[in-house]
């Protein structure tokens, strides 16, 4: 039969300063560790306001910008496929839009052998003016919409591209057994 010996004070503080050394090392450990990951979540959202400020000069170049618009009308029109459609976009996009519409139709007709669309700009309902640009298609009946504006489009590639990002900015993460 083992008996219980009471520990000595000598025993008790020393145990005590194992204790509190253990506390204190875990302390600055989860410290590190929250310091590291402001300063990533900082470098992420930074990087995300410069994107956003790059996507505002696009709409400097009106034949670059054309150009985009088009492409991102026609991304609508194959999407909806849809002989009338609606396109939303800023007020001081129109006369941009029109062209890139208008281009974006010809370009539909030629690849869909000889398919006809009617690209209607909506006059009623336009984006506001703060956001970077872009167009949203609607199809005839108004209940599909596929929003194509510049915020929306960098919100689906910043959850799709965060992973490589992150890598990028800081490395690969030894920790992580799995890879996005």
């Amino acid at each position: 039969m083992s008996q219980i010996h009471a520990m000595s004070d000598d025993q008790v503080a020393s145990e005590l300063r194992k204790m509190t050394a253990f506390i204190r090392q875990e302390a600055l450990e989860k410290a590190r560790e929250i310091h590291l990951k402001a300063d990533e979540e900082f470098a992420i959202e930074k990087s995300q306001l410069q994107a956003n400020n790059k996507l505002a000069d696009i709409t400097t170049d009106d034949a670059k910008y054309q150009d985009i618009l088009k492409n991102l009308i026609l991304e609508g029109l194959y999407a909806l496929n849809e002989a009338k459609i609606s396109v939303r976009c800023r007020s001081k996009d129109d006369d941009v839009v029109r062209k890139a519409a208008d281009a974006a139709q010809a370009e539909y007709k030629e690849k869909m052998n000889g398919r006809e669309t009617e690209i209607k700009i909506d006059d009623k309902d336009k984006l506001p003016e703060e956001t970077s640009g872009g167009v949203t298609i609607i199809n005839s009946t108004g209940r599909i919409d596929i929003n194509n504006t510049f915020e929306e489009r960098l919100r689906l590639l910043q959850s799709e591209a965060l992973p490589s990002v992150r890598a990028t900015l800081f490395g690969e993460n030894k920790n992580r057994k799995f890879r996005d």
